[in-house]
């Protein structure tokens, strides 16, 4: 059959047997026909069933030669696979060329971590004077002390602190929810944040159980916390990039680097595979290899080997 028909059929498969979104589907099919026009530019095969091992190992280096970058190259071909799994399971092909297809292997870009000084430096500068200071506060607190995503902080509700057990009932990706725990001192700011100014700010009732809310009584934006990140540490004199993002990457590696067990900061950031907490290790890796470079009185100089 032709590629257009084994396509319609493999967007099917995606849509009602994988559950995949419209835009994810759209982004398999574009993988698709990345191999479509490889296919039309060395003229051969005429159909997707006639590809064998050897021309899908030539697509790869083709994707090589354009200059397309590493991450996406690993996407396209991670794309043609599942088509080619596809074509498996309705019995198009015997054996599946695709399965013999190598993954460019991108060095992943470590994410920007913050010391503890300076985690620090940034909560000290808040004004607990000022009126949204103490939820600022709080804010900052709940970030770096449970390791939230922006997503995560903004739907915390009151009834999803359990202050006596030192517990937040997170909603994380997919609806899922976990329990983290949360510090002694996130917890006072939180409290002390709940008996002074969130009083004045809850006005509206449709939001009452809201943990943190803006100056109209209503739930804070992202933006409103990117901002608030932002300002902070511009105020504290930190060249880094600094997102809310970093709060997480923070306290993931300084649990690390503290000696915490793997599965349980995994478990702690709601992460479905342990691989994507490994990041940490490699983290934790760096911040020792900068140590030594920085204080030891014989590493990086001349005659060390």
């Amino acid at each position: 059959m032709s590629w257009e028909i084994w396509k319609k059929g493999f967007a099917n498969y995606l849509k009602l047997e994988r559950s995949l979104s419209d835009h994810s589907i759209a982004a398999y099919l574009a993988d698709v026909d990345k191999l479509v026009a490889y296919f039309g530019h060395i003229q051969q095969p005429t159909a997707p069933e006639q590809a064998d091992a050897g021309m899908l190992s030539g697509f790869a280096a083709w994707l090589h030669s354009l200059g397309i970058g590493e991450l996406t190259q690993a996407r396209i071909i991670s794309g043609v696979r599942a088509f080619y799994k596809y074509l498996l399971i309705e019995d198009a092909i015997d054996s599946n060329p695709a399965a013999a297809m190598e993954t460019p292997r991108a060095r992943r870009k470590l994410p920007g971590v913050l010391s503890v000084h300076e985690i620090q430096r940034m909560i000290a500068i808040i004004d607990l004077s000022k009126p949204y200071g103490q939820r600022n506060r709080a804010i900052i607190e709940t970030l770096y002390g449970c390791g939230l995503r922006v997503s995560e902080l903004l739907q915390l509700k009151i009834s999803d602190l359990y202050a006596a057990e030192e517990y937040l009932r997170i909603t994380g990706k997919g609806n899922k929810q976990r329990l983290v725990p949360i510090g002694r001192e996130a917890l006072r700011h939180i409290g002390l944040y709940l008996e002074g100014s969130r009083m004045q700010l809850a006005a509206d009732r449709a939001y009452s159980d809201h943990l943190f809310l803006n100056r109209h009584g209503k739930s804070l934006s992202r933006v409103a916390i990117f901002n608030l990140v932002k300002e902070l540490s511009r105020a504290a004199g930190i060249g880094k990039q600094v997102s809310p993002h970093t709060f997480r990457h923070s306290f993931a590696t300084h649990l690390v680097e503290g000696g915490a067990d793997l599965r349980a900061v995994q478990d702690m950031l709601g992460h479905e595979s342990i691989t994507t907490t490994e990041i940490y290790t490699h983290l934790s890796r760096e911040y020792l290899r900068e140590t030594l470079l920085s204080f030891h009185p014989r590493a990086g100089h001349e005659g060390v080997s």
